[in-house]
Order: C-alpha cells, then sequence, then structure tokens
C-alpha cells in the first residue's frame, strides 16, 4: 500500500466515527469501494458475530465503524444489539452492505417475569429477582420504525429512573472534590438519546470516569482516589491497566471497576414501567417477523470485561427454566461461548434442542478492549452456530420480501421441516447471497425455499 492509498485509508476509517450518520455511510461505502479494489484487505474467518453493542447504546463505534472493525477482524457477518433502541439499524444494514459484510439488526431489553414460576428467581439479570434480559434478532428493515415505536416508552421510563440514579451518585460525590454530575451537560449529551438511542449506567459511569480522569490524571492518583473516595480496592489485571497512563482502553477499564464496585450503591432497580411483561415482548416479537431469543448467562465466575461479579444466575433451575421458555412462546435461545464452560454450553444445548429452540451466538461488544472475533465457534461442539447465523441473515432478509418466508413464519413454506433442516437451508441461502445487495434476497433462494 503506497503512502497516498495509506492517506485516503486513515482518512476514510476517520470517517466511520463521523458525528453525521449519512457522512458516515458514504464512508462506509468508500471503504467498500478500496476493498473491492484490493486496496484494503484482511485474512477472512469463518467466525460471526450477532451482538456487538454500537454507540446508540453504549459502545466505543458508531454502527459503520463497528461493521468495518468486524469485516477486519475477519468476520462474515456482524449484528447491531442495542439496549431499549435499534436506532443504530438502519446505520449498521447500511455500512455492512457499502463494506460488503453481512449483517442482522435487533434489540435487547429488560423484561419482567413476574407472571410466570420464575417470578422469585435471579434469572439473567444481576439487578434482581423475576427480571431477565431478552433479545430480539433479526427485525425486518420494514419493522424498524414499529421496534422504535415499542421500545420509546421503555426509553422515557428508563431515563426518568438514569436522571433519579445521577441524583443518588451525586449524594455520594459530596464527600469528593469531583463536583455533581449534570444529567443532560455530562450524560446526556455523550449519548444519541437524540437520534433514538438509550442513556445506560455505562454512560452514567462514563460522564463519572471521565471526570476522575479530568481531575485526577492517570495512573497511581486514580488507584489512590478509588480508595480514599470510594472505598475500592484496584487489584488483579486491572491494577496494572490503571498504573499505565498509556493504556489506550484507560476509560473503559476504569468505567468497569466503577461498575463493578460503585453502580450497586446507587443504582435504582426498573419499575413496571420500564421491564415489560417478558410474554408481550415475545408476542411482538413474533407479530413483525422477529426472533426473541432468552440469553443466557450461567453462572457467572469471572468477566471478561471485569464488571460482572461472581453470582450465581440460571444454572440450578435451568431445566424450569426452559419450560417456561417453551411456555412463552420463545423460538430461540442465544449465548457466548467465551463467558460459560464447555459443560455449561452443552447443557444449554441439550435443552434446547429438547425443547426445539434455535442456538443463536454472539458475544456483546461494548469496550475497545474487546475483540470482535469469537474462534470459539471454530470448535467442533459450536460450529453449528455459524449456520445459525447464515440462516439468521437469511430470514431477516427474506421476511422483508414476503412475510411466509421468515424463518419461524406459521406459513413458511417448510413448516413441514425440522427445524435444524430449515436452518441448514436457510443457512445455504445465507452464504451464496451477495451482502452488497441485501435487497436482492429472493434471487439467492434456488432449491432451498420452495415456493
Amino acid at each position: 500500500m503506497d503512502q497516498t492509498v495509506k492517506g485516503v485509508y486513515q482518512d476514510v476509517v476517520d470517517a466511520l466515527q463521523h458525528p453525521h450518520r449519512e457522512v458516515r455511510i458514504q464512508a462506509a461505502q468508500a471503504v467498500g469501494k478500496l476493498i473491492e479494489e484490493g486496496k484494503i484487505t484482511r485474512q477472512g474467518t469463518e467466525q460471526v458475530n450477532n451482538h456487538v453493542h454500537t454507540a446508540y447504546s453504549f459502545s466505543p463505534y458508531e454502527p459503520a465503524m463497528a461493521a468495518f472493525k468486524a469485516w477486519q477482524a475477519g468476520l462474515q457477518i456482524v449484528g447491531s444489539i442495542d439496549h431499549d433502541s435499534i436506532a443504530s439499524a438502519d446505520e449498521m444494514r447500511r455500512a455492512a452492505s457499502g463494506i460488503g459484510i453481512a449483517s442482522t439488526v435487533g434489540f435487547e431489553l429488560r423484561t419482567s417475569f413476574r407472571d410466570t414460576l420464575l417470578s422469585d428467581r435471579k434469572i439473567n439479570s444481576p439487578d434482581g429477582t423475576g427480571t431477565a434480559y431478552v433479545v430480539v434478532h433479526g427485525v425486518p428493515g420494514h419493522q424498524i420504525d414499529a421496534c422504535s415505536a415499542f421500545l420509546k416508552p421503555v426509553q422515557k421510563a428508563r431515563n426518568r429512573r438514569n436522571r433519579k440514579q445521577t441524583t443518588q451518585l451525586n449524594t455520594l460525590l459530596k464527600s469528593t472534590d469531583l463536583g455533581a454530575l449534570n444529567f443532560s451537560r455530562d450524560v446526556m449529551s455523550i449519548s444519541h438519546a437524540d437520534e433514538g438511542g438509550s442513556i445506560t449506567e455505562r454512560h452514567i459511569l462514563s460522564a463519572l470516569a471521565q471526570r476522575i480522569i479530568d481531575r485526577t490524571g492517570k495512573g497511581e492518583g486514580i488507584i489512590r482516589r478509588l480508595k480514599e473516595d470510594f472505598s475500592i480496592t484496584a487489584a488483579g489485571q486491572v491494577l496494572h491497566y490503571l498504573r499505565d497512563p498509556a493504556n489506550p482502553h484507560y476509560l473503559y477499564d476504569l468505567l468497569g471497576v466503577l461498575k463493578a464496585h460503585l453502580l450497586p450503591k446507587f443504582y435504582i432497580q426498573p419499575d413496571e414501567s420500564e421491564t415489560l411483561p417478558v410474554a408481550e415482548v415475545v408476542k411482538f416479537a413474533s407479530s413483525i417477523g422477529a426472533v426473541a431469543a432468552y440469553p443466557y448467562l450461567g453462572d457467572v465466575t469471572e468477566s471478561p470485561t471485569g464488571d460482572k461479579k461472581a453470582e450465581q444466575f440460571e444454572d440450578s433451575f435451568l431445566e424450569e427454566l426452559f419450560e417456561v421458555l417453551a411456555e412463552l412462546g420463545f423460538p430461540a435461545v442465544t449465548y457466548m461461548p467465551p463467558r460459560n464452560t464447555r459443560e455449561q454450553l452443552l447443557r444449554v444445548q441439550d435443552l434446547a434442542h429438547r425443547y426445539g429452540l434455535m442456538e443463536i451466538s454472539g458475544v456483546d461488544i461494548n469496550s475497545s478492549r474487546q475483540s470482535f472475533n469469537c474462534p470459539e465457534l471454530l470448535d467442533q461442539d459450536f460450529i453449528h452456530l455459524i449456520d445459525s447465523a447464515w440462516a439468521l441473515t437469511a430470514h431477516e432478509k427474506l421476511s422483508e420480501v414476503r412475510e411466509s418466508w421468515g424463518l419461524f413464519a406459521h406459513d413458511n413454506p417448510l413448516s413441514g421441516c425440522t427445524l435444524q433442516e430449515k436452518i441448514f437451508r436457510y443457512s445455504s441461502i445465507g452464504r451464496r447471497m451477495d451482502h452488497r445487495f441485501p435487497h436482492r434476497a429472493e434471487e439467492y433462494i434456488g432449491e432451498d425455499l420452495s415456493l
């Protein structure tokens, strides 16, 4: 690569993080052209990632940059999943097609299991009992606006709680010289709330982390301040990270420490206006041709991002959980191979097969320290998840053409086939598609989908 092309390459890549969406999408198209011309290359893999957070909930990456980072990492598919928001979806779809990588879109939200047999259990959320995250995958493009409308009341309720949490955090900050955080100026300003994005606890903690860095500087001073102001003793690998002022991930490492140790002191439980009944969410997902998936967390011993404590979740009542999921009509379960032991995941796979649930994978990316790669997918016990990802992309694009072509549509042409056969057929279509032109999905059906 000569110096002129290098300069163009860097300018284009920088533009993927531009403040304006259309500029980012145009930059993605320019990146795609450089890729087609062989001026930007990569080492491809078979890996996929269906669960990448973007700046529309909390992430270092705008959707266009997330698509490029995924392509650069060798992935074949990238999926955007944001908390309480689907505002990244249009950009992710357009940027991914411009770059030439397959995409899926969806959202994640807390739900209430109060009306189920698990109302008194800690399920997959550290927040408390009777609450669980649900991921809605494979949202057809023409249903994105419906999702935005569905999520708007949830965002409104969450922001009421966010303001109260910021006020409670400010009470804790009174004993320090850091000063109070202003929700609009310090928290909302670093979000995409004005474009339909959500504001999370991570935004509040990011604002605090930046305030600490600005007042203290990076290095030993941060470690002392954590101890003196918040009674937090940094230890292990994170202590090494925080001692290094040149650490490029410093903000996210500090945020992780604050999330693990300070958040519980000002966290407020979501109320019923923010945690919709799980049955309502599953029903909505089905009504728009999307795929509601229960995200298995499993008992945590060590968190990859350093922001989760060792804690017990579903493993002690997993069979009971799957019975409830089946009764609720969940079509899928999703899990993250790097987070769990092989024994945990083989048990999940066995139950998914027993209850006829599709298995979807994804590793949530919300820190610059995290890798987009998931080499565990190449393991013989998990490689079928790659087929599932290809099936999901085909489902999403085909159901835009005809609702009955949705993978779980009641009048799907393959409704008489087993789930495994349907996934195999849809995966074959997904692999054949030219993902630079997703609107032409119908051209790649071939013999896999009888019409």
